[in-house]
């Protein structure tokens, strides 16, 4: 911490300390104390100012504080006016700036401050502290703090007892530094709240996620523990706590704005409002005995930008850990009807969960931790999250845990809404429609639902398969590229679609028909906690708000934080788009997850590939590759696999000698032999200066050479897994198709998601398109590569890897 004074405070107070020249001079009986026109020395005058506030010495200021706890304060004015708040207070002709009761500027002022904010504690007082250059220093727990080796944080891999506590540090706990942050965003005071917030982005974790979430959404903070000190250690004495009850002079509350106040002031950007709310992390059944005989009002605190940054964090690694904690949380409840408390001692020697995200026959190492943290059963998410979350990435999951009416309205909107079933195989429609609910006795996904789904992919592939000059085929819109197969519509169009009667009369099909937006060139990173150091509160909020490079894209609770899928009614879509030039589909896109492993070990221009999957009659996979042609760079690239070349096999994690088995056999990706001719562009909008790489065809000559390029090489990393095609229901003749497509990058530890999107782009056979970014690099890669050539020093753990989730649609 840097405890040196703001230097327009050390020279105001150099001046008000230095004795005045104009005094008449000392005789030798009366020596001064000091020469006449000099100053204590910097360091000296620094701790001067921290005693006073020690000691409660010269104050000219006493607040009452009432809130959380309620105590008094004896402060400086010329000291607090470093804060925002208190400048525009004394400063700015509000009554607290107008001269005591006693009528001269040097009597104790009194001023009642009523903190309405749950989230502004005692701990809070670490603000006044640093403004006086001292206070305590904040330990943030190492086993709290997620890195590239244990990206679930120490705690949750390796449990081991807290570590002792330095001496005179205070314990930032993630209720400290929720607290602390509050405080600092209402006082104005930017260089706390950017150091609270870097501190909550960095310790994003199992034990965490939902806290931050709760903190997000405008759920105020929980109680603090018995182990947690009420308030910061050192600063004990500066408050003279007090009983309830009223106190003198002015009162200022958390809500109170002035029209004198300033338009830069930070309350302006803050706004405390009563509304119905829901806790992300709450149960949603009512608690027994409980009336309902209305709606329940709870207070929401929101920080603006702030909230929204640390809702993206969580909701990232959300995205990225959430099947991960469901297995655990599966393991450890197998054989229970109850949800786990977050804090239950979970015997270790359960049997593990077959869907349990690992490698095979590791049964050994495999353990639940012994704080198993509640994320999916009640008492974590609720079921409005679950189903957002679930629809972003389609997995399947539900509570076992009876029936809540509430919920059931949750889980029939997810699985009728939320999963894309006209992007499965006829066969996968049929078996869901045979899944009946043991909780309802009904289908989880009802009739009609899947009806209209295999009705959707028929049409699909009718437009696919159909020759273009078949007169008989319906087309909603001219192609506007000659190789599109025309399905979209402009908004314009939908709007054409809607008579002037049937828009202002009760929704049909035509109108509550859904769409979804055909993408368009973009690059954002949610949760990005970069470019915080040394910035004002003004510029705070404005790099929060526009970290993305549209404001289309803007996150908050609505949306929640960036994790809701986008998809509108025609109504929506016409409301949405005042232009009328945006493009929609009315057939859902493709959603796919990959992963891949020890690409620390991956030589330059050699590939990684991902399983392959089929859609709309083409192949397509991902693969990654190292470029440093201009500093190290991670591209990762979609490409459409040609159905005559042998499927490459996708990255795995190494198994061990002693327990591979014939089902896994680690190879390293040989470079595939390209041709000079037919260069493809691969398009690079990253988050950095966007950049273009012209790399040849991967389309490879013979057979033979195909064979070869994916041969296993032993015990070589990175590994790949047997090659696996995928069903092909049919095939689309054409030699190019057009698609818009989406990739989402999630970082090493989950707290953030990089995500590119991309307008329709022509895929030939073997072509390939995609983004390169050192911001990929920079966030998957080990600290040994220093020179840019790989130095793996064995394969990393199965939790160390580079998860992205794929959108593909066809135009």
């Amino acid at each position: 911490m840097d405890t040196r004074l703001p230097s327009a405070l050390s020279s105001t107070l150099s001046h008000v300390l230095r004795p005045s020249t104009s005094l008449p001079a000392f005789t030798a009986d009366h020596q001064p104390l000091m020469n006449p026109g000099t100053s204590p020395p910097p360091v000296d005058l620094q701790q001067h100012i921290y005693n006073s506030l020690l000691e409660s010495r010269t104050a000219d200021v006493a607040l009452h504080v009432r809130g959380t706890w309620q105590a008094i304060y004896k402060l400086h004015k010329v000291v607090l006016i470093q804060s925002g708040f208190f400048n525009s207070l004394f400063t700015t002709g509000f009554r607290e700036s107008s001269p005591g009761p006693s009528g001269s500027l040097s009597a104790q002022q009194d001023i009642n401050m009523v903190f309405d904010d749950r989230n502004i504690t005692r701990a809070g007082t670490v603000c006044i502290s640093r403004l006086y250059g001292g206070g305590p220093p904040l330990h943030v727990c190492p086993s709290l703090i997620p890195t590239k080796t244990q990206p679930l944080t120490p705690s949750f891999s390796s449990p081991s007892p807290p570590p002792e506590l330095p001496k005179g540090h205070h314990p930032a706990t993630p209720r400290f530094l929720l607290s602390l942050l509050a405080t600092a965003v209402y006082l104005s005071i930017p260089t706390i709240a950017c150091q609270a917030l870097s501190c909550i982005l960095s310790t994003v974790g199992p034990y965490t996620v939902l806290p931050y979430l709760r903190f997000a959404t405008g759920i105020p903070i929980e109680a603090s523990d018995d182990n947690e000190p009420d308030a910061a250690v050192g600063l004990e004495r500066i408050a003279v706590l007090t009983s309830p009850g009223s106190s003198s002079v002015s009162t200022l509350t958390s809500h109170d704005i002035s029209k004198a106040e300033p338009q830069d002031f930070l309350a302006d950007k803050l706004h405390e409002l009563v509304v119905q709310k829901e806790d992300p992390g709450e149960s949603d059944a009512q608690s027994e005995g409980e009336v309902e005989d209305g709606p329940c009002y709870t207070p929401c605190f929101d920080y603006g930008a702030v909230s929204n940054k640390i809702g993206e964090a969580a909701v990232c690694w959300l995205a990225r850990w959430g099947p991960d904690m469901f297995a655990y949380e599966e393991k450890a409840s197998s054989g229970r009807d109850f949800p786990i408390s977050p804090f239950a001692v979970v015997p270790s020697t359960r049997k593990r969960a077959e869907t349990l995200p690992s490698r095979p026959s590791e049964e050994a190492v495999v353990h639940v931790p012994a704080r198993l943290p509640t994320i999916w059963a009640r008492g974590g998410l609720t079921s409005r999250w679950i189903r957002e979350l679930i629809s972003s990435d389609t997995l399947f999951l539900r509570r076992k845990q009876g029936i809540d009416e509430n919920e059931e309205k949750d889980w029939e909107m997810m699985f009728s809404e939320g999963i894309y079933y006209a992007n499965m195989l006829v066969e996968d429609i049929i078996a869901i429609s045979q899944d009946i609910s043991p909780s309802t006795g009904r289908q989880f996904v009802p009739t009609p639902v899947l009806q209209a789904a295999h009705w959707n992919q028929s049409l699909l592939r009718c437009h696919i398969t159909a020759s273009s000059t078949n007169p008989s085929l319906p087309s909603p819109s001219p192609p506007m590229r000659d190789k599109e197969l025309g399905l979209c519509l402009t908004t314009a169009q939908i709007l054409s679609r809607l008579s002037p009667s049937e828009q202002q009369a009760t929704p049909d099909d035509e109108k509550g028909k859904v769409y979804h937006p055909v993408l368009q060139d973009s690059s954002m990173r949610l949760g990005d906690s970069s470019g915080l150091d040394g910035a004002s509160m003004d510029q705070l909020f404005e790099h929060l708000s526009s970290s993305s490079d549209s404001k289309s894209t803007r996150t908050s609770e609505a949306n929640f934080f960036g994790l809701k899928a986008e998809h509108k009614t025609a109504l929506e879509c016409i409301a949405s788009d005042a232009t009328g030039k945006s493009r929609w589909s009315p057939y859902p896109p493709y959603r796919f997850a990959v992963e891949f492993w020890d690409i620390d070990a991956l030589k330059e221009k050699s590939r990684l590939h991902s399983h392959t999957i089929w859609y709309a009659g083409s192949l397509f996979n991902v693969y990654v590759q190292v470029v440093r042609k201009k500093g190290a760079q991670l591209g990762i690239y979609l490409h459409r696999q040609s159905s005559v070349d042998p499927i490459p096999g996708p990255s795995s994690p190494l198994q061990p000698v002693r327990e591979r088995s014939h089902n896994r056999v680690p190879s390293l990706p040989h470079h595939i032999p390209t041709s000079p001719s037919s260069p493809t562009i691969h398009y690079s909008p990253s988050i950095h200066p966007p950049s273009r790489s012209v790399t040849p065809n991967s389309a490879l000559s013979t057979s033979h050479t195909s064979d070869k390029a994916y041969q296993s090489f032993g015990n070589a990393i990175p590994a790949t897994a047997p090659p696996v095609a995928p069903v092909q229901p049919y095939r689309d003749p054409r030699p190019s198709v057009a698609a818009y497509f989406a990739v989402s990058c999630m970082s090493s530890t989950g707290s953030s998601v990089t995500r590119f999107t991309s307008v329709p782009d022509m895929f030939s056979v073997s072509q390939s398109w995609g983004w390169k970014s050192s911001s990929l690099r920079s966030d998957d890669s080990s600290d040994g590569i220093d020179d840019g050539q790989p130095k793996p020093s064995g394969p990393a753990p199965k939790e160390v890897s580079l998860r992205a989730t794929v959108l593909l649609g066809v135009v």
